[in-house]
């Protein structure tokens, strides 16, 4: 009996130093918990909400702001990523798969790409090309093999029918929810007017024989056609060629002639070939200057005032006049 006393006794204290020990570890754990919880509440949060997988982040911003709260967007390419070299992993072909619907821009701008999109929309998953509904003669030709310059966000008109595509796209997927997503482009489609009509009245302060905007590859050639500037650049629209001696002596040979005051580096581009432009353009006689960094093929941060369509856009205006007035 004795014995059994003290062996019951040893459990309930074994019992209790558990129970403690655990109380202790609840205690100690507390802020892991919440994150568990947290993560568990935002999972079940997105299952509620359209899976969207977009490419650039320019594409990725305007289904932010005409999806809202209706959707999860998860974005490829972030910012200072070029998408004429950008080769998907194994985990991006997952994330396109994984998608309820897929935005990317089209036009080829995403050209190592084009075949997994193909392979994903015979596969089921609804896959929409933003710059689908832009009339031809509104595209920019590249040559006489059909092809058009993608770059197609720097006329924030164009990129209003662009804006268009994605209330449709989500629209058709989620009906139920398609007068969310006409109010929302409805209210973006303001905010791009206004980015339209303050662009030209800005670009016009620069003098005219000024308004050259000069930069490492062609991605403002619908920028200039939109605001009044000749575009001109070392590069072709894809950063996937060489930029050689020749393009460089002979751009520097008409900067200096022109007498153009400033030139422009790219986030999502190496500053060299620039830098090797003004170092020609000094050799001339002619003093140019790097007149700051444009957003060309991606936009800022996430969470930035750049990291948003109008905060870069408006960046890239202000930057151009305060280089060229």
């Amino acid at each position: 009996m004795k014995k059994s006393i003290i062996m019951a006794s040893a459990v309930i204290v074994a019992i209790v130093v558990i129970v403690a020990g655990l109380s202790s570890t609840i205690v100690q754990n507390n802020n892991t918990d919440e994150i568990i919880l947290n993560d568990i509440k935002q999972s079940s949060d997105n299952s509620e909400k359209i899976m969207v997988t977009t490419t650039t982040n320019v594409v990725t911003d305007l289904v932010e702001n005409i999806g809202g709260e209706h959707v999860h967007v998860t974005g490829l390419m972030g910012s200072g990523v070029d998408p004429h070299l950008y080769r998907p992993s194994a985990s991006d072909v997952k994330k396109l798969q994984d998608a309820d619907i897929v935005f990317y821009n089209g036009l080829d701008l995403e050209g190592k790409m084009g075949d997994i999109f193909v392979k994903i929309g015979r596969e089921g998953t609804a896959v929409w090309a933003v710059s689908e509904n832009i009339p031809q003669e509104s595209l920019l030709s590249l040559d006489d093999a059909g092809h058009f310059d993608p770059h197609i966000w720097w006329d924030a008109e164009l990129w209003m029918e662009a804006a268009k595509v994605v209330a449709t796209g989500l629209s058709e997927y989620d009906p139920e929810n398609s007068k969310t997503y006409e109010s929302n482009l409805k209210e973006y489609m303001t905010h791009l007017e206004d980015l339209h009509q303050t662009s030209l009245e800005k670009m016009n302060s620069i003098p005219q024989e000024q308004r050259v905007l000069v930069t490492a590859h062609d991605a403002f050639q619908y920028f200039g056609h939109a605001y009044g500037l000749e575009e001109m650049a070392i590069q072709g629209w894809s950063t996937d060629s060489e930029a050689g001696i020749r393009e460089i002596q002979n751009l520097a040979d008409e900067i200096t002639e022109r007498k153009i005051k400033a030139v422009f580096v790219e986030t999502s581009i190496s500053p060299a070939t620039i830098e090797a432009l003004t170092a020609a353009v000094q050799d001339k006689g002619h003093n140019v200057v790097i007149g700051g960094k444009l957003f060309s093929d991606a936009i800022g941060e996430k969470g930035t005032s750049k990291g948003t369509y109008v905060g870069a856009f408006t960046h890239n205006v202000e930057t151009i006049v305060n280089a060229l007035k």
